[in-house]
């Protein structure tokens, strides 16, 4: 393959734009890979479309390598299905609904659970049959509320999706172990660094789940990891160690207190410590007990339900780790006071909660037995010595809190939680039964009986790697491409007219007839300076400069990753040059 500049559909940007939040939106943009359609939405132009395909074939081979069959489903699909399953109503804002000339709904998938479990009901009817599983690559559809950071977070998006269709567990856990070491190829082949963590399983249903999150600053998901196992999980899976509990009768009788104008945490700490409240003075926020209102709306619901969280008062409430638990439902902070004056903003405590019929969750580590300082229900006012399963019975546990650096980890005894970022590239599920289920999807066993397929889920967003990729793979001046997803193999620059772009332009045909993937920029309207801006922009692993020192047969070969440049004799430069992209080849394999 062979791409000229001088006819490429190709614009770099010397500036920024002004809406580029993260640096591989920014990059794409300027380096002219991807331009933006709408919003959440990319045209992906020809380097960009290069990139994407490579990341697309990795995918498929190792896919196709473990004997998963590639099938393609429509992108527009029938309501019917998703209401049987529920997803219409779980997925909520965020599928696109159309309703057709004839007033039938339908909607974009976002994925294809549905659809693969009907397909298997249609074409399988033994035992024999089985297992088997299905993938395809396709664009899939969310109604972000808020697009943003170019491909990470966009409404129209490229993802592999496949569909494990088993008789029992073990077979499933066969297939989820067999997708779980394929993907560790997949993103090891792309160059990432990545880490494989503990997640939730969201409205995609099942049992466990695992995330691949390409670290990087800017990712949106928080994930942990053990400072002495090899604990890691995403943030909104973190589960808290409990302490033991204790009597409840063995600790003395609850007191109320004038605390006047303590509506925060810190207030009433400072001042339980000037009155010495319960006969102490050395009160901390981790002794007291807050009490966060939230509303809770379930998919379908007109009105939402009120929802009291207890945590300890050094923690904050993480509404994504909330919504994590309550999935399919959303969550907001409660603010019509008004409408409930049982609830004393500033001073609530669960004494009073289960009267009203209000739920109380609380973390794990109030259980009973244990104390707290909390308010009183009234204004100004709060209690001491209110205790868990005597003073309340809260209505379950729930993981709310925050997950902080150096808590302890909750697999092993001695090591602390550290905290780094990542761009969630990959996702394996065990979905069970639920898809089969709704759908009926029985075929006759070997004992002549009917038996229900267990399903996994396996997704990788394909285009979000390709942006996975640049946000670890650039420096201050461009991209850089690892060699297994660059647009092409080699970058020639013709740093002058005539013999150098004549030179640039044989080389170029010869190493494209070598079976490299070559770029040149033979464009004669532009400075050799900009050119170099370009070709470090652009990213591609290695740069051929075409300039002076030709008349004494010698090109110079650019490195872009380590920035080594080498001065080599035109005479034998596509021999070499073949060696270095194959060598680069046999280490990627």
């Amino acid at each position: 393959m062979l791409l000229r500049m001088s006819t490429l559909l190709l614009r770099t940007l010397r500036e920024d734009p002004a809406d580029a939040e993260v640096p591989s939106h920014r990059l794409l943009l300027r380096a002219g890979y991807i331009r933006r359609a709408a919003p959440g939405g990319y045209t992906w132009l020809p380097l960009g479309k290069l990139v994407l395909d490579r990341v697309t074939e990795i995918v498929r081979s190792e896919l196709a390598a473990i004997g998963d069959q590639e099938v393609h489903f429509p992108a527009l699909l029938p309501a019917e299905p998703y209401r049987t399953s529920g997803r219409w109503t779980e997925y909520g804002d965020d599928i696109f609904t159309l309703a057709d000339r004839k007033g039938a709904e339908h909607l974009l998938a976002p994925t294809h659970e549905e659809m693969a479990a009907l397909l298997v009901k249609d074409l399988f009817t033994s035992y024999r049959d089985f297992p088997v599983t299905l993938f395809q690559i396709q664009t899939k559809f969310r109604d972000e509320a808020r697009p943003r950071a170019g491909l990470l977070r966009g409404r129209e998006f490229l993802m592999k999706d496949a569909y494990s269709f088993d008789l029992d567990e073990a077979g499933l856990q066969e297939a989820y172990d067999r997708h779980r070491h394929a993907y560790t190829k997949v993103f090891e082949k792309l160059g990432l660094d990545f880490t494989v963590v503990r997640a939730m399983s969201g409205a995609m249903g099942g049992s466990a789940s695992e995330e691949f999150l390409a670290a990087t600053p800017v990712g949106e998901d928080s994930f942990v990891g053990c400072t002495a196992c090899d604990y890691a999980a995403n943030t909104e899976a973190v589960v808290t160690r409990a302490p033991a509990a204790g009597d409840p009768d063995a600790r003395p009788a609850m007191e109320v207190h004038d605390t006047p104008e303590t509506p925060t945490i810190a207030s009433l700490v400072e001042l339980a410590n000037a009155r010495a409240l319960g006969g102490r003075t050395d009160w901390t926020a981790a002794d007291t007990l807050k009490n966060v209102v939230l509303t809770v709306r379930r998919p379908g619901a007109e009105q939402a339900d009120l929802l009291v969280i207890g945590l300890p008062g050094d923690r904050e409430v993480d509404l994504k780790r909330v919504e994590a638990v309550l999935a399919p439902a959303t969550v907001a902070v409660f603010e019509d006071w008004m409408a409930h004056p049982e609830l004393v903003r500033g001073y609530i405590g669960p004494q009073i909660l289960a009267k009203h019929g209000i739920r109380y969750l609380v973390d794990p580590r109030i259980v009973p037995g244990t104390a707290w300082l909390t308010g009183a229900n009234e204004p100004g006012r709060h209690a001491v010595d209110v205790v868990c399963g005597r003073d309340f019975v809260p209505d379950g546990t729930i993981e709310a809190a925050e997950v902080r650096p150096g808590d302890p980890c909750p697999a092993c005894a001695t090591g602390e939680l550290t905290m780094r970022r990542g761009i969630e590239v990959g996702h394996i599920f065990q979905l069970g039964r639920r898809y089969t289920d709704a759908f009926t999807v029985d075929v006759l066993g070997p004992e002549g009986k009917p038996v229900r397929p267990t399903m996994g889920c396996y997704g990788i967003g394909v285009s979000r790697a390709v942006a996975a990729v640049a946000e670890q793979h650039h420096d201050d001046r461009g991209l850089v491409w690892p060699a297994a997803v660059a647009p092409c193999d080699v970058h020639l620059v013709a740093a002058g007219k005539g013999p150098q772009l004549d030179a640039a332009l044989d080389l170029g045909g010869r190493l494209s007839a070598a079976g490299l993937r070559v770029l040149v920029d033979d464009r004669t309207h532009v400075s050799a300076g900009v050119k170099f801006t370009d070709a470090e922009l652009v990213g591609i692993p290695r740069a051929v400069v075409v300039g002076r020192r030709l008349a004494d047969g010698y090109v110079e070969l650019r490195d872009r990753s380590s920035g080594e440049r080498v001065e080599l004799p035109v005479n034998g430069l596509v021999e070499h040059l073949l060696d270095v992209v194959r060598g680069a080849h046999r280490d990627r394999v």
